[in-house]
């Protein structure tokens, strides 16, 4: 006897899409703590829907938060350490970050729900003081992650020397994000899709060419081989002379370089509600993230080292655009013509690309706060296409931080909105990898076997990156205590967020929360609502028997 009832046809009907989502709706609002008026708008009105397929989902991972960081900040990053440096701090940095992607990954693989976050989990695994402040934080960092990139398209498209002023272009890139944004999350999956292609596209060319050089193919015939590793050397010094310089560089560098790498895991999560067969495909996805990072980040960085000595003048003039981009430099000094604006096409893309997956993520982190009852109720409401339209707006405001530029340097700007974005970065990952181990000791308290993906190097991993970004969130404005460098906007941008953290999170514990634990009991955590109703809508896994039949399953 089926336990789904059926159409006029005779078809069982299982509970997806709105359906599912409705129901979830309710879920989250009763899970965490919101009141019954607010559950009930939330039901009564248009949600989220799954419109992301595992292909979407796995690009946007990748490539929707590669922007201007791997394409241009690489560069500082290389001339503040060498290159001996820059490749080791995107080395530690990929492996801090295994331990929070496949921490994350078995989280939203277990429990997908529309709506989620790790604000979410936060906030049913942990605590609600947690999830509140983590809810608050992501969404100012997302949201000031898009006028970040908008002050670095523009930025990029003055290589060009257009005859329009700053303000114009900040509004015609301004208003394309948005307007993306503001489609059904099925067109926003299928442009970033190839967005990101693009991005992908365009760094296996580089590396490819970086090869090309290497062994002597370009125009001049000579090979790089390791010759910028001798003259200037792998490792410069940094503030001051000697192994403390050293030291500085490395620590510069390691610490600034996050920005390359800022909110990935968390793109998953968010997408994970939103996308098809979930407790399925997001394993597939975390994996394979990993992965590209490994090729597109860490040979990104080794071939950077190859193309360019870390004394280039042109390193320097961070900001300035494709002229300040490693992957331009090297372009000319190699004597290929016309390659560097094709290189500055793809950057502009990137940092366009990277703005609207950051303002697809604030956007969802309010909704989900909302379905929390962290936040109004008005910002569940969502059109007949599953579009969160206050939540946009809301979250879009932002973009307006933007017209600084035409006040400010460009390049000033652009260096504090990635202060408070790294500090965001690593509080996010500390808070992630804490949330993994109160679910991990949860599912063993509670004797759960069916989570559909587990790390081998979990908990271990998780541990060693909450002590390696707990690090670099202290020392990443070191650089200002040294005699002579203080500079008040750039300390107060690198740590204005501790106190911002602490104040949201002691603020709803002594007044909304102070009722509730520090942290839920893990016998009591829920590991079970709304496991159903997703385990009912996954939809079975297609056979794949041969080479032909994997491809394709890989590229729909």
């Amino acid at each position: 006897m089926s336990a789904f009832p059926k159409d006029e046809k005779g078809v069982e009907k299982r509970e997806s899409d709105a359906g599912l989502e409705r129901n979830t709706s309710v879920i989250i609002g009763e899970t965490l703590g919101s009141n019954s008026d607010a559950s009930t708008e939330a039901a009564a009105t248009h949600t989220t829907q799954r419109g992301l397929k595992s292909r979407h989902a796995q690009m946007i991972a990748l490539g929707g938060t590669i922007g201007t960081g791997l394409f241009v900040g690489a560069g500082q990053g290389l001339a503040m350490g060498g290159p001996l440096f820059l490749l080791l701090s995107y080395c530690c940095i990929t492996l801090c970050l295994y331990g929070v992607a496949t921490a994350t990954g078995e989280i939203s693989s277990y429990l997908p729900v529309p709506g989620a976050s790790m604000l979410y989990y936060g906030n049913r695994f942990v605590s609600k003081s947690l999830g509140f402040t983590m809810g608050w934080v992501y969404w100012y960092i997302f949201a000031i992650t898009v006028p970040a990139e908008i002050t670095a398209t523009t930025l990029v498209i003055q290589y060009w020397d257009p005859p329009l002023h700053t303000a114009v272009w900040l509004t015609i890139v301004g208003v394309l994000i948005i307007l993306l944004n503001c489609l059904p999350v099925r067109f926003y999956g299928e442009t970033e899709f190839w967005f990101a292609s693009t991005k992908v596209i365009g760094i296996v060319g580089l590396l490819i060419m970086t090869v090309v050089l290497f062994f002597g193919g370009g125009p001049k015939h000579e090979p790089l081989y390791f010759k910028h590793w001798n003259n200037p050397g792998p490792v410069n010094e940094y503030l001051v002379e000697g192994a403390a310089g050293r030291l500085c560089a490395f620590i510069g560098t390691i610490t600034f370089s996050v920005f390359a790498f800022a909110f990935a895991p968390e793109l998953l999560v968010v997408t994970g509600g939103e996308m098809e067969s979930p407790r399925r495909n997001l394993p597939v996805a975390t994996k394979r993230y990993f992965y590209r990072l490994l090729v597109f980040y860490v040979l990104g960085a080794l071939a950077i080292g190859i193309l360019v000595p870390s004394n280039s003048p042109n390193l320097l003039s961070a900001g300035s655009g494709a002229a300040a981009s490693p992957w331009a430099i090297g372009i000319r000094d190699a004597g290929i013509q016309a390659l560097d604006t094709v290189v500055n096409v793809v950057i502009v893309l990137s940092a366009w690309s990277a703005g609207n997956s950051y303002l697809y993520l604030a956007t969802r982190t309010m909704y989900s706060m909302a379905l929390a009852g962290n936040a109004p109720k008005i910002f569940t409401r969502c059109t007949k296409k599953g579009v969160p339209y206050y939540a946009t707006a809301a979250s879009a405001s932002f973009s307006l931080l933007a017209y600084l530029n035409v006040a400010a340097s460009g390049a000033t700007v652009f260096s504090w909105f990635v202060n408070i974005i790294n500090t965001g970065g690593f509080q996010s990952w500390i808070c992630c990898c804490i949330i993994y181990m109160r679910f991990r000791k949860a599912t063993a308290a509670q004797g759960i076997t069916d989570i559909p993906y587990r790390s081998r190097f979990q908990p271990y991993s998780g541990y060693v990156s909450i002590v390696a970004f707990t690090v670099m969130l202290l020392l990443s404005g070191f650089k200002v205590f040294f005699d002579g460098r203080w500079d008040a906007a750039s300390f107060v941008s690198s740590y204005i967020g501790i106190p911002i953290f602490a104040a949201l999170y002691f603020g709803h514990k002594l007044t909304v929360g102070r009722q509730d634990a520090w942290a839920i009991p893990v016998h009591q955590i829920d590991l079970s609502t709304g496991l159903e109703e997703i385990l009912a809508a996954e939809t079975p896994a297609r056979p794949r028997d041969n080479w032909w039949q994997k491809w394709r399953v890989l590229i729909e």
